[in-house]
């Protein structure tokens, strides 16, 4: 494919990718589910395709996507559901592939039982980008939006490591257990250690980090610094960058500063944006080239095969959540979600289980086989079902699942909580207010009265603004403990204080346009005085223009 030819590839990609998220937003449909189709129908098409090249997706692609997630998870959160996090994220990837595994070695006709090991860590994994982005938008609860962002962090590691030794089996390198879990072991501490050292070196470059510009690259060379220190170190590179993408979001509020921040948050949108986007096209693409591998193979075998692939997927998963949702409070503590009061609801375990949702890690791991692997093609068309069966038809149907189960995020509680946290810290800078204008009276060298003048103006100027504020904060505390049903209250004030807010910066940017058209207010002037009003335009809740 030339360099134009590439070109074009791209901007219709991106154009796709686009208009795929727009008629999501309308329909409700999720992006990640429309991609791939449309990946295949373009597939099937005349004209060039761009193959998976798992050493780029590996390298290039995986990284970033983890780096970000990883950011924009909590560390707090997911120690607190750890026990459930590693379940799910290590134990039933490792039974899953080893049930797929037995499932080839029994049932399909002359496949390994290394085989079947190598295309279960590669389908045992969830992607849960469209689970995420579903269940975000229909307001599933927090504690599970938490559990599938940690399980999907941390199962990648698990699965390439299974894969490795795997891998290695079925080529004749042989294959140990108690050596697969030392080395397992080794790698998980290696990985952990290497993606603490690399937040590490990113703490020590906090003064850099104040500007902007420098802080947008510094993140975006972290995830490949520590992918790449994991792999020199023959541990795992994923969970290098997973480690390092937590410690160094948990630590963001105390170190970034508040530009850094807004510029950096925008950055790893419209990475997630483009990157998912183009993943997720790349997955349907696939499917011609992974077809024509099939054709020395029985119908039947291919059924099979398949079968048990999918099949595998999605029924273990759920039993496992069953299982460990079953124990007793002995067992439960140790294999299941920590206390017994902490226990998954049903409806949670069946929106849980619904949201095993395969992706790009599938396929790029598969990929990695060597090409003398025996029933490579028939492997790479079993991992490709597994992600398409998931992607599509559990991503469909995930947003419906949720709402029929009704689970839902309370909202009005989770609104209250960041008002009152709102309140608190504008008690704070009262309280810091007091303490500085104590601290000027109390000093007798305060210096020129004519500052000491000034400075008492600033201060009671601010507590005028914080008292307004503090009040406005209160009175919605207040509206939302009145609330006798979930739904989130409205008051009119509010809203039209929001509409008036709107409608005097529209009158703004109108005006400095107009001077800006008429020569009086150079551009350079333009940009700083819209970037004032996008910044405040920024503090208001999301709400249509009109």
């Amino acid at each position: 494919m030339g360099a134009e030819t590439l070109l074009l590839f791209i901007l219709a990609a991106v154009a796709v990718v686009v208009g795929v998220r727009w008629f999501a937003g309308r329909t409700g449909l999720p992006a990640a589910a429309i991609l791939p189709v449309l990946g295949i129908t373009y597939a099937v098409l005349p004209g060039p395709n761009v193959a998976l090249e798992p050493e780029i997706v590996l390298t290039f692609v995986l990284p970033p996507l983890l780096y970000s997630a990883a950011l924009d998870s909590s560390l707090l959160a997911i120690r607190r559901n750890v026990r459930i996090v590693v379940s799910l994220s290590v134990i039933l990837v490792l039974i899953t592939a080893l049930a797929i595994g037995y499932g080839f070695h029994h049932l399909v006709a002359g496949a390994t039982l290394a085989a079947g090991i190598a295309v279960g860590a590669a389908v045992a994994p969830p992607d849960p980008v469209a689970a995420l982005a579903v269940g975000r938008k229909v307001g599933l609860p927090q504690r599970l939006v938490t559990i599938i962002q940690g399980e999907g962090l941390l199962n990648d590691a698990t699965a390439l490591t299974i894969l490795s030794f795997a891998s290695a089996a079925v080529v004749g390198g042989g294959f140990s257990a108690s050596a697969a879990v030392v080395k397992f072991v080794v790698a998980a501490a290696g990985g952990a250690a290497a993606g603490a050292a690399i937040a590490y070196l990113v703490h020590l470059l906090r003064p850099v980090t104040r500007d902007p510009m420098a802080a947008n690259a510094i993140s975006l060379a972290t995830p490949f610094a520590a992918y790449l220190l994991g792999e020199h170190l023959h541990v795992s590179g994923v969970l290098a960058v997973v480690v390092a993408g937590l410690v160094v979001g948990h630590h963001a509020p105390r170190t970034a500063s508040g530009a850094s921040r807004l510029q950096t948050n925008a950055v790893w949108r419209l990475v997630d944006f483009l990157l998912e986007g183009f993943v997720f096209l790349l997955i349907g693409q696939q499917l011609p080239e992974v077809i024509r591998g099939l054709r020395q193979y029985d119908t039947s075998t291919v059924v099979i095969a398949v079968s048990v692939s999918v099949g595998a997927v999605l029924l273990i998963r759920p039993l496992w959540l069953l299982l460990t949702q079953s124990l007793p409070r002995s067992l439960h503590s140790r294999l299941g979600t920590g206390q017994h009061s902490d226990k998954l609801t049903g409806r949670e375990v069946i929106a849980l289980s619904w949201a095993g949702t395969r992706g790009v890690i599938s396929l790029a791991a598969v990929f990695t086989l060597p090409r003398i692997t025996p029933d490579r093609d028939l492997l790479l068309f079993c991992t490709l079902a597994v992600v398409l069966v998931t992607l599509v038809g559990q991503g469909l149907t995930f947003a419906p699942l949720v709402r029929r189960l009704g689970l839902r995020a309370d909202a009005v509680d989770e609104a209250r909580l960041r008002n009152e946290a709102r309140s608190a810290s504008v008690r704070a800078a009262l309280d810091r207010l007091d303490d500085l204008e104590r601290d000027r009276r109390e000093d007798p060298d305060a210096g020129d009265p004519g500052i000491d003048a000034s400075e008492a103006e600033a201060i009671q100027t601010m507590r005028g603004l914080l008292a307004q504020r503090l009040a406005r904060y209160q009175g919605r505390i207040d509206l939302l403990q009145s609330a006798e049903s979930p739904e989130m209250p409205v008051s009119p004030r509010y809203e039209a204080a929001l509409r008036i807010r709107r409608a005097a910066m529209d009158a703004q940017r109108e005006e400095l346009l107009r001077w800006r058209d008429a020569g009086t207010l150079p551009d350079e002037g333009l940009r700083v005085l819209e970037r004032e009003l996008d910044h405040e335009e920024r503090l208001l809740p999301d709400r249509p223009s009109s």
